[in-house]
């Protein structure tokens, strides 16, 4: 189990991989509001208090709790060279027991997509979840049309698995989604022949 006594950091080639704090406020805010238009059609409705200072202060809360929870590892991808925030990657509703899984989520700014940084972060993250939370099973889900993230979860490893029926509101209404899955020790499409 994570725990807040030792805070979460992953290292990656360029970024360092955090939870969210309190002075990350304006950063996030212009980052969100700089890329809203790109980022609505695949996200949930924003809340009119979406970007308010007290929305945020909860959201921060809830990442530390959360961490030290071991429920979920909600991480800011912050470029190291110039200490930019790029984007955020959550690995939510982790299930210990039978399940040992997870469930991916990401966004980066519109400036910053495209460039390999989320690919970046998801292998990293991924890799963690296997080896340090020694998960079996990591999920993701996107919607059919978002040929980008698609893309990106099939060459970070992720096989397609199959289609939920209105699986999440986006943009305020229910929404059909593909699901993908990643898996420790992945042996899906390889053959036993040499």
């Amino acid at each position: 189990m994570l725990s807040l006594r030792r805070k979460l950091i992953i290292e990656t080639e360029r970024m360092t991989l955090r939870a969210p704090t309190h002075q990350d406020f304006r950063p996030w805010v212009a980052l969100r509001s700089a890329s809203r238009e790109y980022l609505t059609p695949w996200e949930p409705a924003w809340s009119p208090d979406h970007l308010s200072r007290k929305a945020f202060s909860n959201r921060v809360y809830w990442a530390n709790r959360s961490i030290n929870a071991g429920t979920a590892m909600p991480l800011f991808l912050v470029r190291r060279e110039d200490n930019m925030l790029l984007g955020a990657i959550t690995l939510d509703n982790i299930r210990r027991g039978p399940a040992l899984a997870g469930t991916l989520g990401y966004w980066t700014g519109e400036d910053f997509a495209r460039k390999g940084y989320m690919r970046e972060a998801i292998e990293t993250v991924v890799h963690y979840a296997f080896m340090q939370l020694e998960l079996s099973r990591i999920e993701a889900a996107c919607l059919p049309e978002n040929a980008p993230s698609r893309g990106l979860l099939e060459r970070s490893g992720f096989k397609y698995e199959g289609v939920a029926q209105s699986y999440l509101q986006i943009d305020g209404r229910w929404r059909t989604h593909v699901l993908y899955a990643a898996l420790r020790g992945d042996r899906r499409g390889k053959s036993t022949a040499s």
